[in-house]
């Protein structure tokens, strides 16, 4: 597409008036007095030159003393000797001049003109992108702002990438067609036109798009949703337009659009939903142009999103993105080799193992187990050790779950103690309930956010199912910290407040979510919350029950609520001498390791091995 450069009058008066400009500075930096040849003669007989410059036409030189303006600097045009001897005997003033050719007149002034046209020129591209470019210029606003990598580039393969297996063989079949486009269709059959990546945060949505490219060695068009828009109305659409063109020259290519909700909402949508938005015409013109471009051609439309609930309808038909891969949080198995990938350029110690920190790191994403390996090569790092160990390992995932230390918050006598028994209630009842998670690390050293303490507790499997017996043991280990202070000092503080509020979403969620309430039935009374487009927290939602269906749900809440904070105070209450001998450990040590904390509550069986996940901080 050519593009048309308007020139402008004006361009030229300002360059005119630069070049005179410059020509008035450049003449009055040092003042230099046009003679006559005749008064010359006269400097040089009363020897007031100090120094000359003869070229065939001028002479240029230097005054002993300045003449009456102050100037000292002189030039003059030469003269024949013969008439110059000629007319001073007759005592006649002259002086000599040289004859402008039409040629050098032309040139004065075109030269310096031709210079600020350049200068102008080569500014306008600039602002204006050069071409073949993809986002060039300043003032581009109507190209593409996609990042292109070429074969060459892509250096991520499908060895780069681990834990999400399910999805990589679903995406091969994408690598075999970019290699072999036509033995593919062979049969018939047509390769989607769009590859939808769903997945929470950080599981490697971006990076699995760019194995594909690496894997199929084609070129890889990489931009954010968010870029295509701009304040400008029809931006947006122009860069969806030219970032098809650029696509089609360089065939077969993978186009990969991130963050796809930013553009993909659902129209209507919101207090300013309508035609006219920027935004709709930006989406209108993407659907346009996956209904117009054949798959065969060799473009693979590439997307990811963490919300794909608020896209639109359209685009999500058959015919559009009409596959969607989940790429998921790892399992433990995929933990495991994405740990041994994060773990190449790390010098190790002999006692780190990557089953080890798996175990360690349930509900971890990719990206949250590359920033743990970091963080412990930067705590190894910074105690000068030859090499990671897994205590590093360790206190990498209690900085990440728990927070960073903060041993600087001096707590008052009566705090520490209050936080020692509150740490201590959740610690006691979380090994006093059959089937909840061990407890790693109990600690009353702040952390984080508020925390003044913490207690760690570690999966020793990944779950996905809970019973209704398992959510009211979690609720009762919540408010163990809460029937702690009052069983130790007859009053409660403001530190179980986390608690409450997790209790209390679990209680709602068992009331109505999950049906487990026998007076309110097996029935479902509220959707899981998603975040929806104009949805805001705080926000009022719809309520789809009566007023005394609304009463009953707050009955049952508040009884499983007390119900659990009873338990925990009856357990409390049965082993108050072993919550007053780890209270005081507490606050002698600080912190109690599983194996010290098992000596404490008198342990009935043998400590998990070490595996780390959820922090409760107070």
């Amino acid at each position: 597409m050519e593009r048309k450069h308007s020139f402008n009058l004006w361009y030229v008066v300002a360059a005119i008036g630069a070049i005179l400009l410059l020509q008035y500075f450049w003449l009055s930096r040092e003042p230099v007095e046009q003679l006559a040849y005749s008064e010359f003669l006269a400097h040089v007989e009363s020897d007031n030159i100090e120094e000359v410059t003869v070229t065939e036409k001028r002479i240029r030189g230097k005054l002993r003393e300045p003449l009456e303006g102050g100037a000292q600097y002189f030039v003059t045009h030469r003269v024949e000797p013969d008439i110059a001897e000629q007319l001073l005997a007759r005592g006649i003033r002259f002086a000599g001049d040289t004859e402008k050719t039409f040629f050098g007149s032309l040139l004065s002034w075109v030269l310096p003109l031709l210079f600020f046209v350049g200068l102008w020129y080569f500014l306008f591209r600039r602002m204006f992108g050069r071409a073949g470019g993809l986002g060039g210029g300043y003032m581009e606003v109507g190209r593409s702002k996609a990042r292109v990598y070429m074969e060459r580039q892509v250096d991520v393969t499908f060895d780069d990438v681990a834990g999400v297996d399910e999805a990589k063989e679903e995406l091969k079949e994408i690598i075999e067609f970019l290699r072999h486009p036509r033995r593919y269709g062979r049969l018939g059959g047509r390769l989607p036109k769009g590859v939808l990546l769903v997945g929470p945060p950080g599981t490697g949505k971006t990076l699995l798009a760019r194995a594909v490219a690496g894997e199929a060695a084609v070129p890889f068009f990489s931009i954010s949703g968010s870029e295509f828009v701009e304040m400008f109305v029809g931006v947006g659409a122009a860069r969806v337009r030219d970032l098809f063109v650029q696509a089609r020259r360089k065939a077969p290519c993978i186009i990969f659009i991130d963050e796809l909700d930013a553009l993909g909402r659902a129209r209507g949508m919101g207090p300013l939903g309508g035609g006219h938005d920027e935004k709709e015409q930006t989406l209108n013109q993407l659907l346009a142009e996956l209904d117009g471009f054949d798959p065969s051609t060799g473009i693979v439309l590439l997307a990811a999103t963490n919300r794909p609930e608020i896209l639109d309808s359209a685009l999500l038909r058959a015919g559009r993105f009409d596959r969607q891969i989940l790429v998921d949080r790892p399992d433990k198995i995929g933990r495991v080799q994405i740990v041994g990938i994060h773990l190449r350029g790390i010098t190790l110690g002999p006692d780190v193992d990557a089953e080890q920190i798996a175990a360690l790191t349930p509900g971890f994403t990719g990206a949250d187990l590359a920033n743990l390996v970091n963080e412990a090569a930067l705590l190894a790092t910074r105690r000068k050790a030859k090499a990671v160990t897994m205590d590093d390992v360790t206190a990498a995932v209690e900085r990440i779950v728990a927070g960073l230390e903060k041993r600087n918050r001096l707590l008052i006598p009566k705090e520490r103690a209050v936080v020692a028994y509150h740490e201590m209630g959740h610690a006691l009842v979380a090994v006093s309930l059959p089937g909840t998670d061990p407890v790693h690390k109990v600690s009353i050293i702040p952390r984080g956010i508020g925390a003044l303490g913490y207690t760690i507790q570690r999966p020793t499997e990944d779950r996905f199912l809970m019973s209704r017996e398992e959510l009211k043991n979690k609720m009762t280990v919540l408010l163990g910290g809460r029937a702690a202070e009052r069983l130790s000092f007859d009053e409660i503080s403001t530190g179980a407040a986390d608690d409450l509020a997790k209790a209390t979403d679990i209680a709602r969620s068992m009331v109505t979510r999950f049906g487990m309430d026998e007076g309110l039935g097996q029935m479902s009374y509220e959707s899981e919350p998603t975040p929806l487009l104009g949805e805001v927290p705080g926000m009022f939602r719809e309520r789809r029950y009566s007023e005394d269906t609304a009463r009953e749900i707050d009955c049952a809440v508040r009884a499983l609520v007390e119900g659990a904070y009873e338990r925990a105070s009856e357990i409390l209450t049965a082993r108050r001498d072993v919550l007053e001998a780890g209270a005081r450990a507490l606050l002698a040590r600080e912190t109690l390791s599983q194996k010290e904390l098992v000596e404490i509550t008198e342990p009935r069986e043998a400590a998990a091995p070490e595996t780390s996940g959820r922090a409760q901080t107070d």
